[in-house]
């Protein structure tokens, strides 16, 4: 018997489609996140969100800020949970040194693009960013709607 790999649509529990838009991607670091049972039981369900979340680097630790993780009613009965308390992110030290010499010297942000599953554990698919300007922006949509365009095109002419 053969196993199947599982497609990456299978592994990914949420992305941030809003950074995608709002920024230029230059470098991505996959990292592990430090999680309560209780988060990754909800984060199973599908119980997480990256809407309005950043990456925090302060003092040699890097840290995933306003991720929300809805806490299960079965899971979490005996437990305090906070949804949106601030969670370690796992990175290499020379990665955490690239960040916070990026951040402060280069001017990039760091964003989350993605929480997804590698194997039984969860990953954080983080990036280094610059903002895009409005024109920018427009330019990547004009360039969306020409593609479809196309496509329909295409498809009508068959």
């Amino acid at each position: 018997m053969s196993k199947k790999k599982k497609s990456s649509s299978d592994n990914t529990i949420a992305q941030n489609k809003r950074a995608r838009h709002d920024y230029h991607i230059e470098q991505r670091y996959e990292a592990g996140i430090a999680l309560m049972g209780w988060e990754v039981k909800s984060l199973r369900a599908g119980r997480g969100s990256l809407n309005d979340t950043y990456v925090l680097v302060k003092d040699g630790e890097v840290s995933l800020v306003g991720t929300h993780i809805s806490p299960l009613l079965s899971a979490s009965s005996h437990v305090v949970c906070n949804p949106t308390r601030e969670r370690k992110l796992l990175l290499h030290s020379n990665q955490i040194r690239e960040l916070e010499e990026a951040i402060a010297q280069k001017g990039y942000t760091c964003v989350p693009l993605a929480l997804y599953w590698k194997g039984h554990l969860v990953k954080c698919d983080i990036a280094l960013v610059k903002g895009k300007k409005l024109y920018d922006k427009r330019d990547a949509e004009k360039d969306r709607d020409w593609a479809r365009q196309k496509e329909r095109l295409m498809k009508h002419d068959k």
